[in-house]
């Protein structure tokens, strides 16, 4: 590959632009095959994980332009390799989880040595320590540590700030109470995002202040004090007829980290969204029929699997069960995923917004590894028009709009009306 003409900045002279870390995990697969179509001749890629021989293996499985990719040789429990990888390229693009017990030396490498990186984490305590412990390096640095750019959290965290955008265009002030419904979704479940999950019972099990970490709204929040509510739960309705769609709906078992990170975002961006706005997410099952057994059964999922993983006994049948990280569904499977999720808000004005997004992907998997790899290449190719800030950010705060764009240029739908 020739190599790209790209704008200054801090890390334009490095050797490489983008790493997928983790290239040999499933998902790290699928997000090298999207790269490997779709980036931009020039861009300089390479892969990385602990294995030359795997990660050869990888490479070979991928369409011909990816035959020269380098292959890099790193360790999460090797620093120096971390940051060997980390300062001869642009973008480090993580998918080694879980996060909290394999993700915090990488993210520091980066954070001082102005490498911009994301990854798809779904873990509250992690991103709590990357901002405590990095925060401030990366800010000195320029590094844009930009966590969960997959399914936790793109499409509620993008959905929300072009809802909030639009508002603002249109003169009808801030947020108020905001909802995104899942009105669709068929795809298979993350064997990754499992494991994240048990690492995080484990870790609450052992430090019980961590739990209201874990559990606050607003834990991911740069100023604690400043938001709105009470440290605490903001109450959870199991069931409920919604105003908004007409449908039972239940909590969306992912709802509670990506309201974080949203809260996130509309602090980093000085409230813009609204300081009274209320945000939460819901999974739509009907109207009818055995519509609200739907419901009723998808709100236990979350605390069945929470009880499964912190039993002794039943942590064993539940570990036999589920999906193991690096498994992951056939290609016939994935190719019948998709998701269609509506963000409803009313702001200060009364006005209301329906602002869709929806692709025709397996969430977890295929649709995730579009919204990672775009993700890499708008740090990499569209960083003078991306937000001015540096630090541990959110896709909304550390991408924004023209990272919607290019989910839209990839066959996502991504679309804000008056309702």
């Amino acid at each position: 590959m020739t190599s790209p003409s790209h704008p200054t900045t801090p890390t334009a002279d490095r050797e490489l632009d983008i790493v997928v870390y983790g290239a040999t995990g499933f998902v790290g697969g699928l997000i090298a095959g999207h790269l490997a179509r779709h980036a931009p001749d020039g861009v300089r890629i390479a892969l990385a994980g602990r294995s030359v021989g795997r990660l050869e293996s990888v490479r070979a499985g991928l369409p011909a332009r990816a035959a020269d990719w380098p292959l890099v040789v790193a360790d999460s429990d090797d620093v120096g390799s971390l940051a060997t990888m980390a300062v001869r390229t642009r973008v480090v693009l993580s998918t080694v989880g879980p996060y909290a017990r394999h993700g915090l030396p990488l993210v520091g490498v980066c954070a001082e040595l102005g490498t911009d990186y994301v990854d798809l984490t779904g873990e509250t305590l992690f991103v709590r320590d990357s901002i405590d412990r990095f925060e401030e390096a990366a800010r000195e640095s320029g590094a844009r540590i930009v966590h969960s750019c997959g399914f936790d959290s793109v499409p509620s965290d993008l959905g929300v700030l072009l809802t909030a955008d639009q508002a603002h265009e249109d003169g009808e002030g801030t947020l108020l109470e905001t909802t995104l419904h899942v009105r669709r979704m068929r795809g298979g479940f993350s064997g990754g995002t499992l494991d994240s999950m048990r690492v995080q019972v484990d870790t609450v099990r052992g430090d019980r202040s961590k739990v209201r970490v874990a559990i606050d709204p607003y834990a991911l929040s740069p100023d604690r004090d400043a938001e709105p509510e009470p440290v605490g739960r903001i109450g959870q309705v199991w069931l409920e007829r919604s105003a908004d769609t007409g449908s039972w709906a239940a909590p969306f078992f992912m709802g509670a980290y990506n309201g974080q990170i949203v809260r996130r975002s509309n602090a980093l961006a000085g409230w813009r969204y609204g300081r009274g706005m209320r945000y939460r997410e819901v999974v739509d099952t009907g109207r009818k029929g055995a519509a609200p057994l739907k419901a009723v059964a998808m709100a236990a999922v979350m605390p069945a699997l929470v009880t499964g993983f912190s039993t002794p006994g039943l942590r064993q049948v539940v570990d036999r069960v589920l999906p193991s990280p690096g498994e992951g569904p056939s290609e016939k499977s994935r190719a019948a995923g998709e998701f269609v999720m509506e963000v409803h808000a009313t702001t200060t004005t009364g006005a209301r917004y329906v602002t869709t997004v929806s692709a025709p992907f397996d969430p977890g998997y295929d649709g995730t590894a579009v919204m990672i790899g775009e993700a890499a290449l708008a740090l990499v190719l569209d960083r003078p028009r991306l937000p001015e800030i540096a630090g541990v950010l959110t896709p909304a705060t550390g991408l924004g709009e023209i990272y919607a764009a290019r989910l839209v240029d990839q066959g996502f739908t991504i679309e804000t009306r008056r309702a």
